[in-house]
C-alpha cells in the first residue's frame, strides 16, 4: 500500500475525495511537518513547500516523490532532494484566474480613480472634473509570460490594451504583440504605462529591477508586484517613488513579511500595499486537488504524463 503523507489538513471533503477515488493508498493529513509521526514510512509528500528541511529529506527513507501544493518552490531544499533522486510536482497555473483578476482590477481602480471616488463619496463631495482615463491604448508589459502573465495578456486584451511581454528566452506567447528578453527589458520599459511583475524569485530575477529600469521609466507608470518580494530592493523602490519616478505603484509581495507596522511603504501616498493577497481564492485547493489526483493516477499506473513536473538540478 502506497503511504502518502499531508504535512496540512485539507477540508473534509477534499480527504473523502482521496479516499474514495484511492483506496489503495494509505493517507495521513497533519496539520505541520512538525507533528508528521510516519515521515520515514512516507512514499508520497504533499506540502505547501515551505517547511520541508534537508533534515527532513533525510528522514524521508521511502520518498520517491513531492508533490507541491502551491507554485513557490524557492524554499524547497533541492540539493537534498536531488540528491535522493526524489521528483517534484507542483501546482503550477493555478493562480492564473486569480491573479490576473486582482491585476485587472488594480489597473482598472487606478485609471477610473476608484479609491478617490469611495473617499469623495465619504466625505459627500460631488466632483464631476475628476480626471478619468481608459485602459484602451495603455501599453502593458507583463514580467513573466507563464500561465499567471498569459491571463493577465488576454484579459487585457479584450480591454484593448497593447500587451508585451518579458521572458528569458524571447520566446514568442500567445496574447502578447512582443516578447523581450530579460536582459532586454530596457527598451519595453520606456513606453510602458504599466508594468506588472509576475517572476518567480531565481537567480536570475532577484533583484533584476534596478535604479537604472525606474529611471527611464516613464513619469506616468504604474508598477504593480505580484510575483515576489525580491524583484528589486525595497529601498530602491522607496526611493524612486520618493523622487517621483513613476506615478504609482501597487505591491503585493515584499522582501520580508508581514510588513511591519513601521515600514515607510505604508505611509506612501503613491504606493498601495496589499497582503501578498492576489492568488488567495476559495477554488484554491480544489485546482490544487485536480493536479495531485492527475499525478497520483500516473503514478499508480505507472504512466509517464504527470503534470508540472520540476527540473530539479534548475529549481523550477
Amino acid at each position: 500500500m502506497v503511504k502518502i503523507l499531508f504535512t496540512f489538513r485539507p477540508p473534509t471533503y477534499l480527504r473523502e475525495q482521496l479516499l474514495k477515488k484511492f483506496p489503495q493508498c494509505d493517507f495521513s493529513f497533519y496539520k505541520t511537518i512538525g507533528e508528521a509521526e510516519e515521515l520515514q514510512k512516507a512514499e508520497i509528500l504533499v506540502t505547501y513547500g515551505e517547511d520541508l528541511t534537508s533534515k527532513h529529506i533525510d528522514e524521508c527513507s521511502q520518498l520517491k516523490w513531492i508533490m507541491v501544493a502551491s507554485a513557490g518552490l524557492e524554499k524547497m531544499p533541492f540539493e537534498a532532494i536531488h540528491k535522493k533522486q526524489i521528483f517534484v510536482t507542483n501546482a503550477r497555473g493555478i493562480h492564473k484566474i486569480p491573479m490576473a483578476e486582482f491585476t485587472l482590477g488594480l489597473m482598472l481602480s487606478h485609471v477610473k480613480r476608484f479609491p478617490e471616488l469611495a473617499h469623495l463619496e465619504q466625505n459627500a463631495t460631488w466632483n464631476k472634473k475628476l480626471p478619468l482615463q481608459e485602459l484602451a491604448g495603455k501599453r502593458l508589459l507583463i514580467l513573466g509570460t507563464g500561465a499567471i502573465g498569459s491571463e493577465i495578456a488576454r484579459l487585457s486584451q479584450a480591454f484593448r490594451m497593447d500587451v508585451m511581454g518579458v521572458n528569458r528566452s524571447g520566446r514568442q506567447v500567445e496574447f502578447f504583440s512582443g516578447i523581450y528578453q530579460l536582459d532586454h527589458m530596457k527598451e519595453p520599459l520606456q513606453t510602458a504605462d504599466f508594468i506588472v511583475s509576475v517572476l518567480p524569485s531565481t537567480k536570475e530575477t532577484k533583484y533584476v529591477l534596478t535604479e537604472e529600469h525606474f529611471h527611464i521609466m516613464k513619469e506616468t507608470a504604474v508598477f504593480i508586484n505580484i510575483g515576489r518580494g525580491d524583484l528589486v530592493r525595497e529601498r530602491v523602490l522607496h526611493q524612486a517613488l520618493k523622487e517621483g519616478q513613476i506615478e504609482h505603484a501597487y505591491i503585493d509581495v515584499f522582501e520580508t513579511e508581514p510588513l511591519s507596522k513601521d515600514h515607510p511603504f505604508w505611509k506612501m501616498p503613491n504606493l498601495t500595499v496589499t497582503p501578498h493577497i492576489s492568488s488567495i481564492t476559495k477554488n484554491y485547493l480544489p485546482r490544487a486537488f485536480d493536479i495531485f489526483l492527475h499525478n497520483l493516477n500516473a503514478y499508480l499506473h505507472k504512466k509517464d504524463d504527470f503534470l508540472n513536473l520540476i527540473d530539479v538540478e534548475k529549481g523550477y
